[in-house]
């Protein structure tokens, strides 16, 4: 396996911080330089880039928030003039104005740098066939996981989302040996397969690299268990580079290796802010470090994790993630996430992983409701006793007590990309 690794993969801790410190003074400096928005920040906390000597030092600096990059809006937070951005992608925006990023043509290498180096720890080899089923367009996933999987000397089988009919086509008729998809996605794929009449563990397929949102140990072992294939995470927000900001390694699963030669890792505490030992879970804050277009400083993502130390590599681990700060539901004083929620679903016999929480309120009180469709062929007694099974293993676990509904298959929307876990209708 070392053989197959880059250098920076080989270094050892000391090195590595040594580089992370020279390339995080430099990233400070050409923010505080070309960003208006980083000057003014610093200026305000009374530092300047040279305050920093040392990564401790970085817990000094000011966050940079989705809001700060909203306000923004479109260009404002990048470090370069617009003639040297070759590409831009931005989020949906369908809670505000989108996010945008900027890439220089050497931002554009780094990325599929590290996406090649993420689909390598996940098992893929120069000469495989990779069908990619992230949408392409604006959101990073397509076109990172493209030019990344191009990099590392592969076949791409540009699907995109959506069609999926076609899509199980696709992976009978072209055989690829990995594919690239949300996980929610995938098991709408799996769905599909099966509703044709096609064993789905007959396939080509040997692989899995799922991202682009959260999902459970319990979701894993449901693909691999229809699928007979390795489903391994991948990590990455468009706002820090997109896919590729962490891996997690086929040969261990434990959890996602960081690419702590690009992206600086911090967990801090939600509420206060304050910088947590490895090892204490809290909110992911990265800072990247070889990035030009648009340099980040202490991003908040709201992704609840915590720090673990490197086991197939010398990086340091994030614990995947199953939540975020901003979907954390408080339903009469009961703290739950999504999650929490799918890991019950997954295992209630009669019941398919597709559910969403709606969220309504009945005179003061809130009220959720757990809708999940049933599986094909679920009898109406089965659908009955899987309402109350969902229910009960609700109240006993999380305890908070929820209505469940158990729809029909394919009743709830099918997403090409990110699943709508949470309507909140409460006004």
């Amino acid at each position: 396996m070392s053989a197959l690794l880059d250098s920076a993969e080989r270094m050892s801790r000391t090195d590595l911080e040594a580089l992370q410190l020279e390339r995080l003074r430099a990233t400070l400096r050409h923010a505080y330089e070309n960003v208006a928005h980083y000057r003014s920040a610093f200026d305000r906390a009374g530092l300047k880039p040279e305050d920093c000597r040392s990564l401790a030092d970085l817990a000094r600096f000011p966050f940079t928030t989705k809001a700060d990059l909203r306000d923004n809006y479109p260009f404002g937070m990048f470090a370069v003039p617009e003639d040297q951005v070759r590409r831009v992608h931005a989020s949906s925006g369908t809670t505000g104005r989108p996010t945008v990023v900027g890439y220089t043509g050497r931002d554009l290498e780094t990325w599929a740098d590290v996406v090649a180096r993420s689909i390598r720890a996940a098992g893929g080899r120069p000469g495989q066939k990779i069908h990619v089923a992230y949408g392409y367009g604006l959101f990073t996933g397509g076109l990172g996981a493209h030019y990344g999987a191009e990099r590392l000397g592969c076949t791409v089988i540009p699907a995109s989302g959506g069609m999926t009919a076609r899509q199980v086509q696709l992976i009978q008729d072209f055989r690829p040996d990995i594919i690239m998809v949300t996980p929610s996605y995938m098991l709408t794929i799996l769905d599909e397969f099966e509703r044709q009449g096609v064993d789905p563990r007959t396939t080509s397929l040997k692989a899995g690299i799922f991202g682009a949102e959260p999902w459970t140990e319990e979701m894993r072992r449901e693909i691999e268990e229809r699928f007979a294939i390795d489903a391994v995470d991948i990590y990455g927000l468009s706002e820090v580079m997109g896919p590729g900001v962490a891996q997690e390694c086929v040969e261990t699963k434990d959890g996602l290796h960081i690419w702590e030669d690009h992206f600086y890792p911090e967990v801090v505490d939600p509420f206060t802010g304050e910088v947590l030992p490895d090892g204490e879970r809290g909110e992911l804050v990265f800072t990247s470090l070889t990035k030009e277009a648009m340099p980040v400083i202490r991003y908040r993502t709201r992704d609840l994790t915590r720090l673990l130390p490197g086991t197939a590599r010398v990086f340091r681990r994030m614990e995947k993630v199953t939540g975020r700060s901003d979907d954390l539901v408080i339903l009469r004083g009961v703290n739950l996430f999504p999650t929490q929620i799918e890991e019950i679903v997954l295992r209630s016999p009669g019941v398919s992983p597709h559910f969403q929480l709606r969220l309504t309120r009945e005179g003061r009180l809130d009220v959720l409701t757990v809708r999940a469709e049933a599986r094909p062929g679920a009898t109406p007694g089965e659908r009955a006793a899987a309402a109350v099974s969902v229910a009960a293993a609700v109240k006993d676990g999380i305890g908070v007590s929820v209505g469940v509904e158990i729809l029909d298959p394919e009743t709830l929307e099918r997403s090409v990309g990110k699943f709508r876990r949470i309507v909140d209708e409460r006004g």
